[in-house]
């Protein structure tokens, strides 16, 4: 560690802080936590599911199918339905925050809080140079602002890296590094809990270290606070890319961004529903993300976690207008690596807050209920379905089995074909609309032939939901580094 810090100063209080960040949410509230990825009641309830279903296909074939595919098609009419609601909400002027630069430098120096931004990094030795340019170039009294950048202690690479590039010298006083202890599970959460303990800010973020966030973030954000009710305890900032022009995918994975964090998030915001945090440029009060248990180490998507938990307790989140640019991964191998523990990690979300479906209920509502169980558990499952459904399809263009045809009886099948054009439809449509309201003319191709970037999506969903079973909580690393060009996000 470089130097010493508040709560991490001595041996005991290190090994405190670990027992914490791993154990500390799984202790106090062991319901909440996704150590244990199915509790009994889930798994037999989903046996009994599976093994109803087993029986049925044995006894009544035909039927069970008809059933299966009348499921499935109500499923996707519900999630494409709640989709074009959100979207349509998503579009109002007042549905994302704005503070314009002049209102940003407005606050006085002395009147802005202390700020702790925590940098979760492993493996990352190419991104160091940059991520102090990225934390250099914000615009706040460095004595206010507190960059704690948090390494594993036997990644030996990125800690050479960050000392070779004089972090704590001369210049970066105000970014420290500070050392994890390896021990399981190793994932980017447990890093964040430990680096909480080290926190000095009333108000937490975190970027990732190949993140370029707005100068002027932090103080649109304090801004933001001011103005909002407490009730509001965590900001999310707009991410985008700065890659998008490098590669078919890194431009379809802008387009998808685009509409997400632009329509969907704010969306969200006006309707009410518990908001799946982005995993960065997230801004936390402080004492009230240390309340509800800080991050799940054992959830792979501590971010949609957390946004379910601060919406349970009662909390807000508010989205603004204000980009972080990222690196958009230009492999596929590498993307679906990534989108793959998204999803799995979407439903381990949803697991873990269906535990107590009937106190969730009452505390969300209905309404934000089911739209909380249409995007966590909706979205892996329908892009799985996908490839189920356009093998169906392929095997009907190619040969017309006459199963097929029997699987899909006219009250079944009209409103499947409706689902099927609408659908599409629709999700291409947004997708146009959201680039052209975000200004990327740019990406009107990758809109257009967006069906294929789905392709990837139902592979990474389906190696993301057999991870589930087999290896819940595992990390799967994302490489970054792996961009070629910059740009501007406008």
């Amino acid at each position: 560690m470089t130097g010493e810090l508040p709560g991490l100063a001595t041996e005991a209080e290190r090994a405190h802080a670990l027992h914490e960040a791993v154990h500390g949410l799984r202790e106090h509230d062991p319901m909440a936590s996704a150590s244990v990825a199915f509790l009994p009641w889930q798994r037999n309830t989903a046996l009994a599911m599976v093994a109803t279903a087993v029986m049925c296909a044995v006894f009544f074939p035909l039927q069970t199918l008809i059933v299966a595919v009348a499921v499935c098609t109500l499923g996707y009419s519900a999630v494409l339905v709640d989709r074009v609601m959100i979207f349509a909400r998503g579009m109002s002027r007042d549905a994302i925050l704005t503070v314009d630069d002049d209102t940003a430098r407005a606050v006085p120096d002395s009147d802005l809080p202390p700020y702790t931004i925590l940098v979760p990094a492993y493996g990352e030795p190419e991104v160091v140079g940059d991520l102090i340019t990225a934390l250099n170039g914000l615009d706040y009294p460095r004595a206010k602002m507190q960059a704690l950048l948090l390494l594993e202690e036997d990644d030996a690479p990125t800690i050479e890296a960050a000392r070779a590039a004089g972090i704590g010298s001369d210049g970066s006083e105000h970014i420290t590094i500070v050392l994890v202890p390896a021990a399981d599970p190793r994932t980017k959460p447990k890093a964040c809990n430990y680096g909480l303990h080290a926190a000095t800010g009333d108000i937490v973020t975190i970027y990732d270290a190949e993140d370029i966030p707005d100068p002027l973030q932090l103080r649109r954000v304090v801004a933001a606070f001011r103005t909002l009710p407490r009730s509001v305890v965590c900001i999310q900032a707009k991410l985008s890319f700065h890659n998008a022009r490098q590669n078919l995918l890194t431009a379809w994975f802008t387009m998808d961004y685009g509409l997400w964090f632009s329509f969907l998030l704010p969306g969200l915001m006006r309707s009410s529903a518990p908001i799946p945090l982005g995993g960065t440029s997230n801004h936390f009060r402080r004492n009230v993300l240390v309340a509800i248990g800080a991050w799940d180490p054992y959830n792979v998507t501590e971010d949609a976690d957390l946004g379910v938990r601060i919406a349970a307790r009662g909390y807000s989140t508010a989205v603004i207008d204000s980009v972080t640019l990222e690196e958009a991964n230009p492999d596929p191998i590498n993307w679906i690596r990534q989108r793959s523990r998204w999803y799995k990690g979407y439903l381990q979300s949803w697991l873990v807050h269906v535990r107590r479906p009937v106190e969730l209920w009452r505390k969300i509502g209905p309404v934000s209920f089911l739209r909380f169980t249409l995007i966590l558990a909706g979205t892996p499952i329908i892009a799985c379905l996908n490839l189920a459904f356009w093998f169906i399809t392929m095997a009907w263009v190619f040969g017309q089995p006459r199963v097929i045809e029997d699987m899909f009886p006219a009250a079944v099948y009209f409103p499947a074909l409706i689902a099927l054009v609408l659908g599409n439809a629709a999700t291409v449509y947004m997708n146009l609309v959201a680039c052209r309201e975000n200004g990327r003319p740019d990406l009107l191709v990758a809109c257009l032939v967006s069906p294929m970037y789905w392709l990837l999506m139902a592979i990474a969903a389906t190696k993301g939901c057999w991870q589930l079973l087999r290896n819940p909580s595992y990390w799967e690393k994302t490489f970054h580094g792996l961009g070629t060009s910059t740009e501007a996000a406008e």
